[in-house]
């Protein structure tokens, strides 16, 4: 019987050390949920028609212009303003890519010369001459309270 008791012993301690460090842990995750920040509400301004979706990304320096931003939103299309809501993106510089995806693909669809069939548009109204903007004229900053942005978008 004391073998038995020497064997099992180490499991109990064990166990009993598990169990009330358990509320710990959920309280130090509920920390940090608490923390998530607000985001950002972008309102995508000339929408021509109600067809398809208007889709936005919210992007770093380093996602701009490539597929894979890490934030994004999607809603039905409206003629004139579609306002999105992208939640808990944490402080930072961004630039808002936005098109309207008339035929509800999700991609941006061109020509045979290379510009988009679908409007399209920048933060900050930042121009399309002859290529995309750079990411300083698109940048927009992100703080610990809901920022806000308009996009215009262009059809050509």
């Amino acid at each position: 019987m004391t073998m038995i008791r020497r064997l099992v012993r180490p499991f109990a301690i064990v166990s009993a050390l598990a169990a009330a460090a358990a509320p710990l842990a959920a309280q130090t995750v509920n920390a940090v949920a608490a923390r998530v920040a607000p985001g950002i509400t972008v309102s995508v301004a000339g929408v021509a028609s109600d067809r398809g979706n208007v889709r936005i990304a919210v992007c770093t320096q380093d996602e701009f212009l490539k597929p894979g931003c890490r934030f994004v939103a999607s809603a039905p299309a409206a003629v004139g303003t579609v306002t999105l809501m992208v939640p808990d993106v944490p402080p930072g510089t961004y630039a808002v890519q936005a098109y309207h995806d008339e035929n509800a693909n999700a991609k941006i669809d061109r020509s045979f010369f290379g510009t988009p069939k679908e409007g399209v548009g920048f933060s900050n109204g930042a121009k399309i001459n002859f290529g995309p903007p750079d990411f300083g004229e698109a940048a927009v900053e992100v703080g610990e309270d809901e920022a806000f942005t308009v996009v215009p978008l262009k059809y050509f």
